[in-house]
């Protein structure tokens, strides 16, 4: 009677066991006709918001979020020459200025960089010289030696919203390393009909300078020795301060700088691309923004998507050993608190989230993430 009931249980846990193998094999591509329709239905309101210029809400960075959004749907069926992409990209020409950024009167690099992404995804051959240019602006305003600085200097190597080395940000930081560093198109059209990258030197020396800042906003002793630092792995927002108060670590940001350390090619066995993952580790959400609650959660939502897809791997097991089908958790997260309307909103209005434009663009572009990175 004993063995049988061993046995029984053996069983028991042989099926729960496979269960549990089978489950972590699902892939994101069997929701795929669950997600479709939902990003079909944002943006065809997206779409409806669309300006007499051509724009979305007359912000350039916003209008390029939007343009990005029609691109990069899967599968693949929205080009450049759409009516709403088309009006898009000739509003964000228009902003293009003679110094290369792209604005409309304010924050010229976070703008310049999301642009340049929107144009690069567009038709890297066609705005060529924008982009070009674009990225040369950029390149020249991280703060370095030509501003005076020194790898000594506290800024040295960050971004901030203009050319001024008053407050580089984590978030400036990451928007311009990801326009520079990433885009799918781009890179394939280029390497095929245009060899030889003109940026190419300064972009790596631009990767360089981007490590020494990003150490001097991670909250680890053994590269970070400031005062201000603590040791648990995550990033502020800048030197000395963080947008939680004092200088406490927070999930946008952990991810916004382990994603800007791959790009400056540091590998996963480096002591702070390890601390970085750990610390998400210890913090995964996605219902939320960790140690934030609901403030940034949509921009939250996309850097950890993009994040994730870059650093590698299907699961993400947590400091109690559960592990966790991020790709399909934030897929859910996402799709069940879409308005029937087909748009998204934070109740939290922090970084203008509660704007429905913004919030939409963000929340198409990571569902789109999550399904290019398992469709493709």
């Amino acid at each position: 009677m004993e063995s049988s009931v061993k046995k029984i249980i053996n069983l028991i846990i042989i099926v729960l066991l496979i269960g549990v193998n089978l489950e972590a094999k699902i892939d994101l591509s069997l929701k795929k006709d669950e997600i479709e329709p939902v990003v079909r239905k944002g943006l065809k309101w997206l779409e409806q918001q669309q300006m007499e210029d051509g724009s979305w809400n007359k912000y350039p960075a916003i209008t390029g979020l939007s343009v990005l959004s029609f691109l990069r749907s899967y599968p693949r069926v929205v080009r450049s020459d759409y009516d709403a992409v088309r009006k898009g990209l000739d509003y964000i020409v228009k902003c293009v200025k003679k110094d290369g950024s792209i604005h409309a009167g304010q924050l010229p690099n976070y703008n310049t960089a999301i642009c340049l992404l929107a144009l690069k995804e567009a038709n890297p051959l066609k705005y060529k010289d924008i982009i070009e240019k674009g990225e040369r602006y950029l390149i020249g305003n991280q703060l370095s030696e030509e501003h005076g600085l020194t790898p000594d200097s506290a800024n040295y190597g960050g971004m901030g919203f203009d050319g001024s080395d008053n407050q580089p940000d984590m978030s400036n930081l990451q928007w311009t390393a990801e326009s520079l560093t990433f885009c799918k198109k781009a890179i394939v059209e280029i390497e095929e009909k245009q060899k030889e990258d003109p940026n190419a030197k300064s972009k790596e020396k631009f990767l360089e300078r981007t490590i020494v800042f990003l150490s001097r906003c991670q909250n680890l002793k053994e590269y970070n020795p400031e005062s201000y630092s603590g040791n648990d792995g995550g990033f502020i927002y800048g030197i000395g301060k963080s947008k939680l108060g004092d200088t406490r670590s927070y999930g946008t940001m952990t991810y916004a700088g382990l994603k800007s350390m791959i790009y400056a090619k540091l590998k996963k066995g480096d002591p702070r691309v390890a601390a970085a993952y750990n610390w998400l580790i210890r913090n995964y959400r996605v219902d939320q923004t960790p140690k934030m609650g609901k403030q940034g959660l949509y921009y939250y939502r996309l850097t950890m998507a993009r994040t994730l897809s870059v650093y590698g791997g299907d699961t993400f097991t947590d400091t109690k050993g559960v592990s966790h089908l991020w790709r399909e958790e934030l897929a859910n997260e996402i799709i069940k608190v879409q308005n029937y309307k087909g748009w998204w909103q934070n109740d939290n209005g922090r970084w203008w989230e509660n704007d429905k434009v913004l919030a939409t663009a963000y929340a198409i572009l990571t569902l789109e993430e999550l399904c290019d990175n398992n469709l493709e």
